[in-house]
């Protein structure tokens, strides 16, 4: 596992790795957690995904029910994700970095709009050295549009961010077979594979293993590696680098393959965008689109609507996401960045198609 060659990475924290049998939180484990993180920042940004709002919240009310109302577990979540957030911010602040809270839901991650507000966040609270903490908004979320889990909320974030790797900290190894011994890579999500995840089901938090394979099916179609390994050892980082012992899931694609693929396959262009020569020529030097560059608009689309990028030939240069509507569009053809702001009459950003959300010809 060579982690310090990843660029950007989620790990995702299991209820029973932050909160104890006696519902308190274990700053001991974190603080070594953090230590790694703080070896990896070096060059690598983290993002940290964490179950526990709801265990913080029972101990500090002192409900006992393991099976809890889904309408009681909201008020439940919303006390706990305060001391959640309080004790991340008080653990990393010990080791000089900066936290920042993120609560997602199910609609978040699943409309594009949506979605790239939030890698836009991500991408900020970088800028600033601040290690995103991640969480299902439990409050809001109800049993049709939850996760239910922080599993497939992880792979989402890491899709989300084109990350390299998820790694998933759980109370196990990794998946074992049946002669339980540990299986230490995954190529293809076979019924095998399935069928073992199903007889582990009872032995872990809100979904167990079947959900840690449904978080692998999607980042293997991502172009992202998952990892399930063990979050009860103290630097668990360390340790994965220096024993190697996981389970590694390994993508069909590359990153960006996988991103090609959802922007010109997945998605219906909306509209199309004319640029001059001068825009064309930036493009194909790897820059973004900028409203200066630009000639003529067609079509009627909203902001994260997929777009089509023409030449003044009407030759397809590229495809990708619009950061603006058509009708923000059509008050800042040719105009310059810093004048984008006065004529619409508020901030926004200064690309109209960022390079990461495109993909050229």
């Amino acid at each position: 596992m060579q982690v310090n060659k990843f660029k950007k990475i989620v790990i995702k924290l299991g209820s029973s790795t932050v909160v104890d049998n006696k519902g308190k939180f274990k700053s001991a484990w974190v603080q070594s957690l953090i230590k790694d993180i703080k070896s990896l920042k070096k060059n690598t940004e983290v993002i940290v995904v964490s179950s526990g709002a709801i265990a913080l919240g029972q101990n500090f009310l002192k409900i006992k029910k393991k099976k809890i109302k889904i309408e009681m577990s909201q008020a439940i979540a919303a006390v706990g994700q305060i001391h959640l957030s309080e004790e991340f911010r008080k653990n990393f602040n010990k080791q000089k970095l900066k936290t920042a809270q993120i609560l997602v839901s199910l609609d978040d991650t699943e409309q594009r709009r949506r979605a790239l507000n939030i890698r836009r966040t991500f991408e900020n609270l970088f800028k600033i050295k601040a290690v995103p903490i991640v969480n299902e908004n439990d409050t809001t979320a109800t049993s049709e549009i939850k996760y239910g889990d922080n599993d497939r909320l992880a792979a989402r974030v890491a899709q989300i961010v084109n990350a390299d790797a998820l790694i998933l900290l759980s109370n196990v190894n990794g998946l074992y077979d049946n002669k339980k011994k540990l299986i230490k890579s995954v190529d293809t999500i076979s019924d095998e594979i399935l069928n073992l995840a199903n007889k582990d089901i009872s032995n872990y938090g809100s979904g167990g293993m079947i959900t840690k394979i449904e978080a692998a099916k999607i980042c293997m179609n991502a172009g992202c590696l998952m990892y399930i390994a063990n979050g009860n050892i103290k630097y668990p980082i360390t340790n994965m680098k220096k024993n190697k012992v996981y389970t590694c899931f390994k993508p069909k694609i590359s990153t960006l393959d996988a991103r090609k693929k959802w922007i010109v396959s997945s998605l219906i262009s909306s509209g199309k965008i004319q640029v001059d020569k001068g825009a064309e020529k930036a493009l194909k030097n790897g820059k973004s689109l900028l409203a200066i560059g630009i000639i003529k608009i067609d079509g009627s689309f909203s902001k994260g609507d997929n777009i089509l990028i023409l030449n003044e030939n009407n030759d397809e240069l590229a495809r990708g996401l619009s950061s603006f509507s058509s009708k923000e569009l059509i008050k800042i053809i040719g105009k310059r960045s810093k004048e984008i702001e006065k004529i619409l009459g508020y901030p926004s950003k200064s690309e109209v198609v960022h390079i990461d959300d495109m993909v050229k010809f």
